[in-house]
């Protein structure tokens, strides 16, 4: 075994555990204690801003100066109560990740004193240098001012001795340079197309907002083995790796038991998550051996998807701790499970009665019918654009992989309700009969059993799936930001919500009764959007050709998805309502697709030289001392008893020669054609490029690597291999 590899073995056998007491309160005593909730509000508050306060957050209006200045005194004083120091405006640029840059209350006075200080002005706007994020082109290196506003819809928070802020982050001249403007604004716009809806129902609905209720998955590996694996700690995947002989095939991991040194590491990340309001509910062991999953109670959008940008921060934060690492790679090891992120969306409207789950009368089932049936027509109309809102390197490595949704979009509704969709399509139109009370006329159409929201299974197979009362976006990728696809699913849908009043509308002015305009396009929808549903499995081969012939994409890599998000389609669609501009949309393309070449050349070059400066120097260490040992051999036998003998080290040795001459010619043509590919100046094409010439080697590299991983004495061998990190000690 290798010096380095063995010490990392070493470090992580000897691993004390560490334990934090959290069972000393109930957790119902320190939730959300380091948030500023509405509680804290109302104690640091007076009546009237509170008042205020909740007035503007719910109908959005601005917040003007004087309530800003009692609202900034109400957090200092309560963020100082709570030993914070510092105050930042915390944003989501679209690097994916969070960032944020602090500030101290401190304040000098005239005498040589100082004073804690915090006004209106400081916690409504900064100015942070937005030069390095990622922009696009929409700014230049050399104009660095960018602003970030606050966000009162999402709670600040106490992260360390530094009050956190949740903000927008916009250029100078007032593009959106993040993830939460565009969130917010179709949010917006879908609470305004679902409410005139829900209208036709009850004209006493004022508001519909979207909840999410996301599935972090995540795998675990010790510390100690992860920084002895530079393809890891570099791309947060392993680039080489052969199977170990037990991995998930006994199925023994999935739900069993939680390890001690896990369970010790999830009860701390969840002490701290639920301190900050983050309202984690389950945990379990995952189908994977180290991988693991969590998941809160649903929330509102907006304040869910900051939710899970800062519980990938924490549960960073906490293994360190415990010496251990998490991976939230897609697909940081090859052969068995990836990690996913599932989103499972719904609309709750003002009343808090979630418009998915079927009612009990046939007026309200028509409700939930409108809203289930033009979802899934909004899915059949921009499925490419769903697609294309899950797309990155390492997403492009699970999806299809016979453990995660295919990259074929279809939606999944179960038996019964299939059933329902098919009796609607098949009718003639809506009926209608006299009932025994006040002689009024009741609606007669198909009836959703109440025991449906019990009895629809689940296909875990299906990308977008009904689950009873919510849909299932399953094919997000566990490192991304839920707000990538909600802000897709959210759009498509508040589009295809303005198309149903369109078309329900046209048909009520020429005389039809409402509710029969209603299910005459309910009814149309169903024949049109009947191609995306699918209730087979998803991972087959046979379901791979009837998509083709139902004419539905199968989008494989992510520079082909990204095609979709400027075609001028898309371009209407986010202008019309006035989510993201036409060259904000191309900055955003311009943006993914270097972050996808980027990562995909890092990995380029990371294959590279573990081949050259590791594994082949490794292999001919080892090679040289099975000649040395055949050279032995033939000094002290006789000729026929020495051939019999070294035939097989022979052997071994040809295939070493063999191995560490393919890898050398595959590295040095994988290392030509990305220096081509580097002259592109076109980012769609060069990111082209590295898709179809450079990535293909990694495989090709791969796999000798691998053989040559089972070839060489393990006490020789570089890197920890997978029966070492897949298994925690």
């Amino acid at each position: 075994m290798s010096n380095i590899r063995f010490k990392a073995l070493e470090l992580a056998i000897s691993r004390s555990r560490r334990s934090v007491d959290t069972t000393s309160r109930k957790v119902s005593e320190y939730f959300g204690e380091l948030t500023f909730n509405r509680s804290v509000m109302r104690e640091f508050l007076p009546q009237l801003a509170y008042d205020q306060l909740l007035s503007t957050i719910g109908t959005g209006k601005k917040i003007d100066r004087q309530l800003a200045d009692q609202v900034a005194s109400a957090l200092k004083e309560w963020a100082i109560l709570k030993g914070a120091s510092h105050y930042t405006h915390w944003f989501h640029p679209l690097t994916g990740a969070t960032a944020e840059k602090h500030d101290s209350f401190l304040m000098p006075t005239a005498e040589g004193k100082a004073i804690e200080n915090f006004s209106g002005n400081e916690l409504i706007q900064q100015e942070p240098d937005a030069s390095s994020f990622p922009s696009g082109g929409i700014r230049n290196t050399f104009e660095a001012r960018g602003y970030t506003a606050w966000d009162p819809t999402s709670t600040a928070f106490i992260v360390d001795d530094t009050l956190c802020i949740p903000t927008i982050f916009v250029s100078y001249t007032g593009e959106a340079l993040d993830y939460k403007t565009p969130m917010l604004k179709i949010l917006h716009a879908l609470d305004r197309e679902a409410t005139a809806v829900c209208n036709y129902f009850d004209p006493a609905i004022t508001k519909v907002v979207a909840t999410l209720g996301w599935e972090q998955e995540y795998f675990l590996v010790d510390t100690a083995l992860f920084h002895a694996r530079p393809d890891m700690a570099l791309t947060g995947r392993t680039l080489f790796g052969h199977a170990s002989a037990k991995d998930q095939q006994l199925s023994d991991h999935y739900f069993g038991t939680i390890p001690e040194r896990v369970m010790d590491f999830m009860k701390e990340f969840e002490y701290e998550a639920h301190r900050l309001g983050i309202p984690v509910k389950t945990r379990h062991n995952e189908v994977a051996p180290s991988q693991f999953e969590c998941a809160p109670v649903y929330e509102e959008a907006n304040m869910a998807v900051d939710h899970n940008q800062l519980l990938m921060h924490i549960l960073e934060k906490v293994a360190k701790r415990h010496n251990l690492t998490v991976l939230l790679h897609e697909k940081p090891y090859q052969g068995i499970n990836g990690s996913g992120k599932h989103n499972n969306w719904s609309l709750l409207n003002n009343t808090g009665s979630n418009l998915l789950s079927p009612g009990k009368t046939p007026e309200s089932n028509l409700q939930f019918l409108t809203f289930l049936v033009n979802i899934i027509k909004a899915v059949s109309k921009h499925a490419d654009l769903l697609r294309s809102s899950i797309a990155s390197a390492s997403n492009d490595l699970r999806l299809g992989a016979n453990e995660a949704p295919p990259a074929i979009i279809s939606v999944f509704i179960g038996s019964q309700l299939t059933a329902v969709l098919d009796e609607i399509e098949r009718a003639e139109g809506v009926h209608r009969k006299k009932t025994n009370l006040n002689d009024k006329v009741s609606l007669d159409i198909p009836k959703i059993p109440e025991i449906l929201l019990d009895n629809t299974d689940r296909n875990r197979t299906s990308p977008f799936a009904f689950t009873g009362n919510k849909f299932e976006f399953r094919a997000v990728g566990s490192s991304e930001s839920c707000a990538k696809p909600m802000i897709a699913l959210n759009l498509i849908v508040a589009e295809q919500l303005k198309q149903f009043r369109m078309d329900v509308d046209a048909l009520i002015s020429k005389g039809i009764l409402k509710e029969d305009a209603i299910y005459q396009v309910i009814r149309l929808y169903i024949k049109e959007s009947r191609d995306i549903r699918f209730e087979g499995n998803s991972y087959s081969d046979e379901w791979t050709e009837e998509a083709a012939k139902r004419g539905l994409s199968n989008i494989g890599s992510t520079p082909e998805a990204m095609k979709v998000t400027i075609l001028p389609e898309s371009i209407r669609l986010f202008d019309e309502h006035s989510i993201l501009t036409e060259r904000e949309l191309m900055a955003r393309f311009d943006i993914n697709l270097e972050n996808y070449l980027k990562k995909v050349q890092i990995e380029s070059r990371v294959i590279g030289d573990l081949s050259i400066n590791h594994i082949i120097p490794t292999a001919i260490r080892y090679q040289n001392a099975l000649i040395d040992n055949v050279k032995g051999l033939k000094e002290v036998l006789d000729v026929k008893t020495f051939v019999k003998l070294s035939n097989n080290q022979m052997q071994n040795i040809k295939e070493i020669s063999e191995h560490i001459s393919i890898i050398r010619t595959l590295v040095y043509e994988m290392v030509e054609c990305r220096r081509l590919a580097n002259k592109i100046e076109n980012i769609e094409e060069k990111a082209v490029e590295y898709n179809k010439v450079v990535l293909p080697y990694f495989e090709k590299i791969r796999y000798h690597v691998d053989k040559l991983e089972l070839l060489v004495d393990d006490e020789l061998w570089p890197l920890p291999k997978y029966r070492e990190l897949l298994f925690i000690r």
